[in-house]
């Protein structure tokens, strides 16, 4: 499964695998794909970089990427307590009652939460990089589209290939005259931040507007098949999160959000905006279903729905209040139905793949003979 962007970075399988799990990350690369570690749970720099340095330990010396999440235009002089300030207290008052209605528990006293993602504040995705050009990592990846123009020119300046995901092929030019080096098309189906587009639309859309560009398809992907007809629409790889979510290395913490993984379908999720005030698609839940009801006071913009809610999703994960428990993730969802490890994945990936090319060979050779 080689393309020409997997041999420019020295990997056997054309396969990146997004996760927020070191050693999902770790494995994914060993089993010959990319591992791309999720950096947005990380508030302290020494945490990244204790991670990072367990990474450089079990990666065989393979190569492995990052995945931040930063705004393209710069914004300086806004602290984390000056965006708490503009919450109104009428959604926090929403907050309360929800989580009052089911019963859920407060956290102990000095417990901190651990949803409470800053990630996505540009002093702290900043401080993210500060680590993560100590170590020899090869793409970083923006979540939230072209980081700024400097971080790409930092990102070169080391060797680092910078890569954006993009809902449409108008974000995908934007990229381009950007300066990124390889466009994820993520379509509608993907978990997490999305936009309207399916991935059999997108992929071929994103293709023929950022050639030469490398483009990566991403959404409803997650069998050799889905890969195979990836690369048909002239992908150069792919972008897998949601598949890595159930397997053995993975660590939810949370042995009921497993088993509602596990039980769920590809029509039990919802593009909502009721984790981080962006429509991201997740497990449909009463939580989802609650800030979506317009009688609700309605999501917050990011980043102000992310802190808003991050307690109640840390309260709700640690008690397991099933009714309330979800996770981004994608329609997908419906073929991870079994946990397994990494490398079974891969082994089931790459066979699907290889039957997938074996049955279009066989067809043009009928068509042609």
């Amino acid at each position: 499964m080689k393309t020409e962007l997997s041999q420019k970075l020295g990997i056997e399988h054309a396969i990146f695998g997004f996760t927020p799990f070191p050693a999902v990350a770790a494995a994914i690369t060993r089993a010959g794909g990319f591992g791309v570690l999720g950096a947005v749970r990380y508030t302290a720099p020494d945490d990244l970089a204790r991670d990072l340095d367990w990474m450089q330990e079990h990666t065989d010396g393979l190569p492995y990427g990052l995945d931040v999440v930063m705004p393209a235009k710069k914004v300086e002089g806004v602290s984390e307590a000056d965006v708490e300030a503009m919450i109104p207290e009428g959604h926090r008052a929403f907050v309360r009652e929800t989580l009052a209605k089911h019963g859920v528990p407060e956290l102990a006293e000095g417990e901190a939460s651990g949803w409470r993602i800053t990630g996505w504040m540009e002093q702290v995705a900043r401080s993210q990089l500060d680590v993560a050009f100590d170590y020899p990592i090869r793409l970083l990846a923006n979540a939230l589209g072209s980081p700024p123009a400097d971080v790409v020119a930092r990102a070169h300046d080391h060797g680092v290939l910078v890569a954006a995901l993009a809902g449409s092929a108008r974000h995908a030019r934007h990229h381009a005259e950007a300066g990124i080096d390889v466009v994820v098309a993520q379509g509608y189906e993907a978990g997490g931040h999305t936009g309207e587009i399916a991935s059999m639309v997108l992929t071929p859309e994103v293709v023929e507007a950022v050639s030469p560009l490398p483009v990566l398809a991403a959404g409803g992907i997650g069998s050799g098949e889905q890969i195979a007809a990836g690369l048909a629409l002239g992908a150069q790889g792919v972008w897998l999160g949601s598949l890595w979510l159930t397997t053995t290395e993975a660590d939810l913490h949370s042995r009921a959000l497993t088993a509602r993984l596990l039980a769920a379908g590809s029509g039990d999720t919802v593009r909502s905006r009721a984790l981080t005030g962006k429509p991201a698609r997740q497990l449909r839940t009463e939580w989802t279903d609650a800030w979506d009801d317009p009688a609700g006071p309605g999501t917050l913009p990011m980043p102000l729905q992310g802190l808003l809610v991050a307690e109640a999703v840390s309260r709700i994960q640690k008690y397991e209040v099933e009714p309330l428990l979800g996770t981004p993730v994608g329609q997908i969802v419906g073929r991870m139905n079994s946990e397994r490890s990494v490398r079974q994945v891969f082994d089931d990936l790459t066979r699907g793949f290889e039957q997938a090319v074996d049955r279009i060979n066989r067809i043009a050779g009928r068509s042609t003979s």
